[in-house]
Formats: C-alpha cells, sequence, structure tokens
C-alpha cells in the first residue's frame, strides 16, 4: 500500500522568462515526484513518455523515486512563456502523449491517488472512478479545462465534471480555473459550487491573499509567505499539493496542511527547477516566515 500514488505525463518543458530560456523536464507529475523524494512516504508516480525520453525515468529512478512508465508515442512538449513578474502564463503545445486508462493501469493501492492530468483527454471518466473505488482521489484541475488549438492552449468548461468530480474528494483550482469550471468569480460560491457536486475538500489558490480551503461547509484561509526571490514559478502549485497532501496522509488537519504546502511553495518560487528542499527547512518558514500581501506572490499559486 502506497502513501500517495501520483498520475500524470512526464512533459518536456521550453521556460521562457525575462532572464532566460531553459529546457527542463515538467508537468505536475515530475514537479510533485521531486518535491517529495526527501519526505518519508511511500510513494509511486504512474506516467507515460516516449522511449526518447526515458533517461528522465531512470534520473528519477536514482533518485530512488519508485516509477512505473508506460510507452506512448510522444512525450509531451509544452512551451511556457512567462511574463516580467510571472503572473502570467502563456503555454503552447508541440506534442500530445497516450491518455492513460483503466486497461493500462497497473495493480496499484494508495491511499491518496492525485491525478494531474496536463490536456483535457489525458485520464479518462472510467479510471478517475475506478480509483475512487481503492482510495481517496485528490485532482488537480487545470489540465481538464486545457485545450488546444493551432498549438495554443486554450480554457473551456470539463464537460464531464459532473460526472467526474462526484468521485474526487481533494479538488485544486487557482481562481481563474475555478472561473472557468463554476462561472463565478466568487471564491466562496465557486468552492460551494464545487463542494455541491461532490467534493470534500475544495482548494482555491488567491495569489497574494495565500489559498482558500472548504471543507465540511466551513472555510480555512491558508496564507502566503514572503519569498526571499522570484525566481521561477513553474511547478510552484505541484508544490504545495505536494505538501498539502504529505500532510494530510500523516494525520494532518485542513489548517496545517495548506500552511505546510504554502511554505512549501515558497522555497519552490526562489530557485529555478523542482523544489530540493526537505520538511525542516519547510517548517523554518512556518516559524519564521513572513506573510507575504504583494502582488508578486500571485506567481506561487500559477
Amino acid at each position: 500500500m502506497y502513501d500517495i500514488c501520483t498520475i500524470g505525463h512526464i512533459t518536456l518543458d521550453k521556460v521562457v522568462t525575462a532572464q532566460s530560456v531553459k529546457y527542463m523536464p515538467g508537468g505536475t507529475s515530475f514537479y510533485f515526484s521531486k518535491a517529495l523524494r526527501q519526505f518519508d512516504l511511500k510513494y509511486m508516480l504512474v506516467t507515460a513518455l516516449a522511449e526518447e525520453e526515458s533517461h528522465i525515468v531512470a534520473g528519477l529512478r536514482d533518485e530512488k523515486i519508485e516509477v512505473f512508465s508506460q510507452n506512448s508515442p510522444y512525450t509531451v512538449y509544452f512551451e511556457n512563456i512567462y511574463s516580467a513578474n510571472q503572473d502570467h502564463r502563456e503555454q503552447n503545445v508541440l506534442h500530445k502523449a497516450a491518455p492513460f486508462t483503466v486497461a493500462q493501469m497497473p495493480a496499484i493501492d494508495a491511499k491518496i491517488f492525485h491525478l494531474g492530468p496536463l490536456l483535457s483527454d489525458d485520464i479518462t471518466v472510467d479510471l478517475v472512478k475506478s480509483l475512487a473505488s481503492k482510495g481517496i482521489v485528490s485532482l488537480d484541475i487545470q489540465g481538464y479545462l486545457r485545450y488546444v488549438k493551432d498549438k495554443k492552449v486554450l480554457y473551456k468548461d470539463w464537460a464531464d465534471k459532473k460526472e467526474a468530480l462526484a468521485h474526487v474528494s481533494i479538488l485544486k483550482a487557482n481562481e481563474f480555473e475555478m472561473e472557468v469550471v463554476t462561472g463565478t468569480s466568487d471564491v466562496r460560491e465557486g468552492a460551494q459550487y464545487l463542494a455541491g457536486l461532490g467534493v470534500k475538500e475544495v482548494i482555491i489558490t488567491l495569489g497574494s491573499k495565500g489559498s482558500l480551503i472548504f471543507k465540511d461547509n466551513h472555510f480555512f484561509q491558508i496564507p502566503a509567505y514572503r519569498p526571499s526571490a522570484v525566481v521561477d514559478a513553474t511547478g510552484c502549485g505541484d508544490t504545495y499539493m505536494a505538501g498539502y497532501l504529505s500532510k494530510k496522509v500523516a494525520g494532518a488537519g485542513v489548517q496545517e496542511a495548506g500552511e505546510f504546502g504554502a511554505a512549501m511553495a515558497t522555497l519552490k518560487i526562489q530557485s529555478s527547477g523542482p523544489f530540493s528542499g526537505d520538511a525542516e527547512m519547510v517548517e523554518e518558514v512556518l516559524r519564521y516566515g513572513e506573510c507575504d500581501r504583494e502582488v508578486i506572490a500571485q506567481a506561487i499559486y500559477l
């Protein structure tokens, strides 16, 4: 029995910022997995990529991350272009990978299945239902709202949301994604709408205002913490969720888990690439970090 099993594609990422252009592996599954590599968890990643990129999986295994990798004709290829203050991201897609289905899933049992679709057809609804019969399903909704037109990533409402979200226990969305899927910009109203579809814990990330979590008809306000520098926002939302779920699986309550995730994301944004710290570093931010109310903190929750 695994504590957490993440399902999602590893991508090839081209990250363009005002300071540089970098090429690196990416995707929810990659950043989430790397963030937890120094944590005391029994963890498994299920991913799919082309044979040419098998060295990425080999690198994860060298870091003692357990990986099940299925073959795909292509690896997902994203181009992420950030504005000067990194609070906006433009995305292009050059290749898509094979979807995850019930038939292709290995026989894995986990307390929490965290789903990180990058595009709307990555993970079938049947697979969501199947996983919900085995454990808690956590979902980062962003991929289900994305579709590709002329290589550009565009957003629209998720057609299967009512069918699928009845089987999702924990849902993460940012303000923009919440508005796309609920039709409202009112955060509390949006969270309540998603809870009404069956989601037990709704996490809405709010930039400089931190994040808001709705569970059992109660709102939890999670602060943002001030980073020492803003270097690279890519993967910060995934790092937040890695921190949140690592605490949840250990028995923490919503407030404690949310603050841990927020502190972990703050550390991530201070350097390029995935989170490379450990739980002790996160606890130090929680003890001594300042709550940030500046616009620059919006990048933490992309």
